[in-house]
């Protein structure tokens, strides 16, 4: 019998609980040795705690080290702040990881295997802004302070390539803007040259390109691309650019990694509107717990639930909604079940 691992568990908002019920049956059904911790956050939090991340999630994440977490809802422009950036500084998760691969065929681009590496606690995201009044308008003007230090770049940086190695692949580009963000970016790209230069040269490629230019090749040819690895708002923008590739977010997991914690997700949203309807596809989040099993050294089992995801869309045609099928969350999830019993 494997050893058993502890993990937190958060169904999130809206879609959060069928998905998460959908990929809990799927990880049931391969044996994986998690004993879940059910936790709240997001607007469940607050219906549960009055505190969008409460307390004893966060006890329950320091004490598992470890956690799967479905969408959480976070208010545009007021309300309260993001409680996946919260997360992220609680436990300073600083390297996210975006993978990226074609699992249904046939649509504008195919065979797509990237990774986007993205630096997830500095740059333009830690925070830093206020308002200047003028005259009777208190928001005549918005300001934002962007820091990269040169540990954070190192940080995610070596994280890109040492994943890059252990995964077997070929190239890391360093995607940045150091033509116009001299300081800010210029880091970025300078500490990337000079640790390639001590550490990584003749062990795999190397390469940068600037983050517009690099927008532009991924639509026209990102098959010449392989991981990229770039700061906080670019590589949050490119990895979901990098999702649209391979037929959007709905197919797009996401890990969180520190030196003392991992929470892996979803990336979309909670689409409260489709809520309760059955209609949710859960791949996205069944494809983040495959992350989780290769993170706990069990990447035997991650690779049977990618392969039977890859073999419910594809081979017995289960799709939900947003795939061009008719499936329920729950239908393709016994859909998935049966493959994995049966191969």
């Amino acid at each position: 019998m494997s050893k058993r691992i502890p993990a937190t568990l958060i169904a999130g908002d809206g879609i959060g609980p069928e998905i998460v019920e959908a990929t809990l049956v799927a990880l049931d059904a391969l044996a994986a040795p998690f004993d879940w911790d059910a936790q709240a956050a997001g607007l469940a939090g607050i219906q549960a705690a009055g505190d969008p991340l409460p307390q004893a999630t966060l006890a329950s994440i320091r004490k598992t080290r470890l956690a799967l977490k479905g969408p959480l809802e976070t208010p545009s422009g007021g309300g309260y702040r993001s409680s996946n950036v919260r997360l992220r500084e609680e436990f300073q998760l600083y390297a996210n990881l975006r993978p990226a691969r074609t699992i249904v065929p046939g649509g504008r681009f195919d065979k797509i295997d990237l990774v986007v590496v993205r630096e997830n606690l500095e740059g333009l995201y830690i925070g830093h802004e206020h308002y200047v009044q003028i005259d009777d308008d208190p928001h005549a003007v918005a300001m934002a302070t962007g820091i990269n230090t040169r540990a954070g770049c190192r940080h995610i940086i070596e994280y890109a390539f040492e994943h890059a190695i252990a995964t077997g692949r070929k190239k890391v580009t360093i995607v940045h803007k150091a033509n116009i963000m001299k300081a800010l970016t210029g880091i970025f790209k300078e500490t990337a040259e000079q640790m390639y230069e001590e550490k990584y040269k003749g062990r795999i490629a190397m390469d940068s390109v600037i983050v517009d230019a690099c927008a532009m090749k991924l639509v026209l040819n990102p098959w010449q691309f392989d991981v990229l690895v770039t700061t906080n708002l670019f590589g949050d923008i490119l990895s979901d650019l990098v999702a649209g590739l391979v037929g959007g977010l709905g197919m797009a997991p996401g890990a969180n990694i520190g030196r003392d914690a991992a929470i892996f997700e979803a990336v979309h949203g909670s689409a409260p509107d489709i809520a309760g309807q059955g209609k949710a596809n859960p791949t996205a989040l069944m494809l983040a717990a495959a992350l989780m099993l290769d993170h706990v050294q069990r990447k035997d089992l991650g690779d049977r639930l990618r392969n039977a995801i890859d073999a419910t869309l594809n081979v017995d045609m289960v799709r939900t909604g947003d795939l061009g099928g008719s499936a329920s969350t729950g239908a393709f999830a016994k859909a998935l079940v049966s493959r994995i019993k049966n191969g």
